[in-house]
């Protein structure tokens, strides 16, 4: 037999890949195993909070569906974008992100704003306690003098406080208040 008889062995070949292709196709659509979602869960929530420049003015969230990672949220500068569907392509076992992260327009009255309501909620002594550390619960998106909180506090008066703040900061149009209260003490 000679090594050069590519012809009549390209049949089988194209039928490996394709049966190849199938299996690949039909794995995808199988389910994670339960502990699966748990860690990858765990591992982007962790990658999300490692990122060098994610910060009180971004707020992005996250679903597992199987073995694919929806990114969504709002972010202050674009390379945190691209930065959080980088760092999720790199965990085990996720086969694809679905990057829906928007990116917040450039406006200088929108970061004097974030300066303002910064001070309001993190400087109010009732609320300084969550300034401490890096990672900050609450966050702070502002789109076009539009105001979103979101994160968790520890009480309903905290959301409320917080509230109350940033829609007494000059400027601000509206507040949507998204703060959440631990899953233990929800009423």
């Amino acid at each position: 037999m000679s090594r050069y008889e590519p012809v009549k062995r390209s049949l089988p070949i194209l039928l490996l890949l394709a049966v190849a292709l199938t299996l690949s196709t039909a794995s995808a659509q199988t389910k994670p195993p339960a502990n699966f979602t748990k860690r990858v869960q765990k591992e982007v929530t962790h990658q999300i909070l490692m990122l060098p420049y994610y910060g009180v003015f971004d707020a992005i969230g996250f679903k597992v569906d199987g073995y694919n990672v929806i990114l969504f949220g709002h972010v202050a500068t674009p390379s945190l974008k691209s930065d959080a569907e980088h760092a999720i392509k790199k965990i085990e076992g996720v086969e694809k992100v679905d990057n829906r992260i928007e990116v917040l327009p450039p406006s200088p009255m929108d970061d004097g704003l974030r300066r303002q309501l910064y001070r309001a909620i993190y400087g109010y002594d009732p609320l300084q306690h969550y300034g401490v550390g890096s990672n900050r619960p609450i966050h702070i998106i502002v789109d076009h003098g539009h105001v979103t909180l979101e994160g968790v506090v520890d009480s309903a008066t905290d959301r409320n406080l917080a509230y109350i703040r940033a829609n007494g900061v000059p400027g601000v149009f509206s507040v949507t208040n998204n703060l959440q209260l631990p899953a233990k003490k929800k009423r």
